[in-house]
């Protein structure tokens, strides 16, 4: 990750009510400019349009101010910026063209504003972006190719926006993104291919969206997913080899309040590092003979609010908890003699027997 540590910075120009347009080296009118005119801080000063900065400004501060858009041309004299904060500006579209000639830009912000959509060209010139924060806004849609330009981007936030799906294109260029955030959307179907020009995502988050089905055709093509987050999707399965092709990666996965009723056997297939599992507030009963606890590092397992069937098909958990530090709160919603005891300490699992296994020499071993 490029870490860029430009303190605030400053210059140049600007038109407010009668005031006339400064020229390039001034700061402009009630904004503050530090460093030489190298941070040019204007946070919730009345601004109506977009301040000329010179070359000399690293970061422009524009955070709260009613803009309303972004004509194209208004960083032209801005060459220099590394960093360009435009959070809460009543933003409502990205024009073409809109950040031309910012080819120096690392940061982008662009959180919580009103905009509805992105047009073709709205990141040309972006070349060195790396992290673009669109979180918080109305889009639907994402343009095929809308992220090409950006070929260094790295962290991408798009949480809390209305996006509905995900086409092939979408990610087009931006084969360095390493977070990608997407809750809080509307998101039904990942459609297959959408995914294949960011295989090498790290942290992937799509909680709180619309999702009735685990994507499997699209999240085949990720290699090196470390962190997943599923939470508040209503989905009722999760398909065998569901998380196979990044399984030896996978640290933390949620699956938490999603009315989740059943895991297929294989659906942990290949998965071997995971250290934390969230599972609470869900329908399961059983836990999927692929999650072998007992040949894991987890350390972190939430299994809360859960109708546990108590019974063999549960004993692996049972043993697990008993060699384990980590006793998660799990209680026994059946058979009957078993309801409203934990899991750890039913009776029904005690007596179970660990299926033998056999040997090279095809004898079976003693049980354990």
């Amino acid at each position: 990750m490029r870490c860029v540590s430009w303190l605030l910075f400053g210059t140049s120009i600007l038109v407010l009510g009668l005031a006339v347009q400064g020229a390039p080296g001034q700061c402009p009118n009630l904004c503050h400019c530090h460093g030489d005119l190298q941070h040019v801080i204007c946070d919730s000063v009345g601004l109506k349009k977009i301040p000329r900065v010179s070359e000399v400004t690293r970061l422009l501060n524009l955070q709260r101010n009613s803009l309303g858009s972004i004509p194209t041309g208004s960083f032209t004299d801005s060459r220099g910026l590394i960093s360009l904060h435009m959070q809460q500006c009543q933003l409502r579209e990205i024009g073409s063209q809109a950040f031309k000639g910012l080819k120096k830009l690392i940061y982008l912000y662009l959180s919580n504003n009103q905009i509805g959509s992105l047009k073709p060209g709205a990141f040309d010139d972006l070349t060195e972006l790396t992290y673009l924060y669109l979180d918080g806004n109305q889009i639907s849609d994402l343009t095929k190719g809308v992220f090409s330009p950006m070929i260094n981007l790295f962290i991408l936030q798009l949480d809390d926006n209305r996006l509905r799906e995900l086409r092939p294109g979408t990610f087009t260029g931006a084969k360095d993104l390493r977070w990608l955030h997407m809750s809080g959307n509307e998101l039904t179907t990942l459609q297959p291919g959408s995914l294949d020009e960011v295989e090498n995502l790290a942290i992937f988050h799509l909680e709180r969206n619309r999702l009735s089905t685990y994507p499997i055709a699209a999240m085949s093509k990720l290699r090196v997913v470390e962190e997943l987050k599923l939470g508040k999707n209503p989905m009722k399965t999760i398909p065998d080899i569901a998380f196979q092709s990044f399984g030896r990666y996978m640290e933390k996965l949620h699956l938490d309040n999603m009315g989740l009723e059943k895991f297929s056997d294989g659906a942990f297939t290949g998965v071997t590092a995971i250290k934390t599992l969230n599972l609470d507030n869900n329908k399961l009963k059983f836990l999927p003979k692929s999650l072998n606890l007992s040949s894991i590092a987890i350390t972190n397992l939430t299994l809360t609010n859960n109708p546990w069937g108590c019974t063999c098909q549960l004993a692996p958990l049972r043993r697990w908890m008993e060699s384990s530090r980590n006793r998660p709160d799990a209680v026994c919603a059946s058979p009957p003699q078993q309801k409203g005891k934990q899991v750890k300490d039913s009776t029904a699992l005690s007596g179970c027997k660990v299926k033998s296994k056999k040997n090279k020499k095809g004898r079976p071993n003693s049980q354990q």
